[in-house]
């Protein structure tokens, strides 16, 4: 093993940890459906119109920022070592 494939590693590790934690923050979607239809239930309040300012918000970029990190890390760990002799 050289040094790209020890810190590719320690990368994807903590980005899998991170991410792991960070979808286990979020709370439930709490969507409107039936239910609320009937029972005249409306997600038109403020919190729902201001939802992209949420904690909710703010843990789900992070998550998806994440997910791309380790989908890049992922990709760089396997396919570099081929092209490129360390």
């Amino acid at each position: 093993m050289n040094i790209f494939e020890i810190v590719g590693g320690v990368l994807l590790l903590i980005t899998v940890v991170l991410a792991t934690i960070l979808c286990m923050m979020q709370d439930q979607n709490r969507d409107q459906n039936m239910t609320s239809a009937i029972t005249g239930a409306s997600n038109d309040s403020f919190y729902g119109k201001n939802a992209g300012r949420t904690k909710e918000a703010i843990l789900s970029r992070f998550t998806w920022i994440l997910l791309i990190v380790f989908f890049v890390a992922t990709l760089l760990v396997n396919i570099l070592p081929i092209y490129i002799k360390f």
